[in-house]
């Protein structure tokens, strides 16, 4: 591990004070970048701990939650108006990590986890783009069953890790971020980038900005929504494919449905055109998989990973198929 500087900030103001120095990471639950640290993949020449801020959840005005950055996973997925109101993310955080990993991890942190790439945690010959921005792609043409099928480039094939960024993606949640500039709101398909040409760069934030909060509006059917994971084990594996959906059915007929995918792409991933085709049409299997196949129409798999889309269809049926019937156990 390479030395490093810890600094514990008291408040808001002062983590981005310190936050603003290049080179200063801010540190939550630790339960990703310390060990990015251990292996040498991220190299921070300064942590300013930002756990002393707040770890509030309350109600807003119109019916929703404000998420502070500092709340930790467990207190999230316990907590009533979530289970109640949003299971998809309870469901999500818990399927995520053990229960010491979500008792650590913080909401802020959470988002700004990394891939689980081998090949980016591989710093002894492996090249990639995203730790040696430039050195190539070894994932493009090595072992590559978790990666990418959408929105992929060149220069990158990694996925997201994160079970509850998923949840958020289809709840629309709102960041709220201050840095140096002020602060302000960043709808939570616009937090994480796609890799371009620069797959070092995860998320749109500037130096020293900071995680306040997550907004999640009021949805009038989150009630009806889960969270189904698909991993080559049951326990301490992240997702080849997980759905988020919430449903809401006017007789036999879809009023409204989200949807969001894990394990497909660089970042979570809004299934804007399968919500697209399933509104307003019959809740039956088949158009369940063909909403599906429209959302993956587009998708270019790797040789391990062929498989994504056909399961991810399957999926996704048997998620809308249990919350059509009320079987979300």
């Amino acid at each position: 591990m390479t030395p490093f500087a810890y600094l514990r900030a008291a408040d808001a103001a002062e983590a981005l004070r310190l936050g603003a120095t290049p080179g200063t990471v801010f540190l939550g639950g630790g339960t990703n970048i310390v060990d990015l640290m251990r292996e040498t993949v991220a190299r921070p020449e300064r942590l300013v701990d930002v756990t002393a801020l707040p770890a509030t959840i309350e109600e807003t005005d119109a019916g929703g939650l404000i998420i502070g950055a500092a709340v930790r996973n467990t207190a999230l997925a316990e907590h009533r108006a979530v289970r109640a109101r949003y299971p998809m993310l309870s469901r999500a955080i818990l399927a995520g990590a053990s229960a010491q990993i979500r008792n650590m991890a913080t909401v802020g942190g959470n988002l700004l986890q990394r891939t689980r790439c081998t090949y980016f945690y591989d710093t002894d010959g492996s090249r990639c783009n995203k730790r040696v921005p430039g050195s190539g792609c070894d994932a493009r043409e090595g072992f590559n069953r978790i990666h990418a099928v959408l929105g992929a480039s060149d220069a990158c094939v990694a996925t997201h890790p994160s079970d509850m960024c998923v949840a958020l993606a289809a709840l629309d949640a709102i960041v709220h971020v201050t840095g140096p500039s002020g602060s302000r709101r960043i709808a939570f398909g616009d937090l994480h980038r796609l890799p371009g040409d620069a797959p070092e760069r995860d998320t749109v934030l500037a130096q020293g900005e900071l995680i306040d909060a997550v907004e999640l509006p009021p949805l009038a059917f989150g009630a009806t929504s889960t969270y189904r994971k698909v991993r080559d084990r049951a326990s301490y594996a992240f997702a080849l494919i997980s759905v988020a959906a919430a449903l809401d059915l006017d007789g036999d007929r879809i009023a409204d449905v989200r949807i969001a995918f894990g394990g497909v792409a660089h970042k979570p991933w809004r299934a804007t055109k399968a919500e697209a085709a399933l509104r307003g049409g019959p809740a039956t299997h088949q158009a369940f998989v063909d909403a599906a196949a429209l959302e993956f129409e587009d998708a270019t798999p790797l040789r391990d990973n062929a498989f994504k889309p056909a399961l991810a269809g399957r999926t996704l049926a048997a998620v809308l198929q249990s919350l059509a019937t009320g079987e979300t156990a």
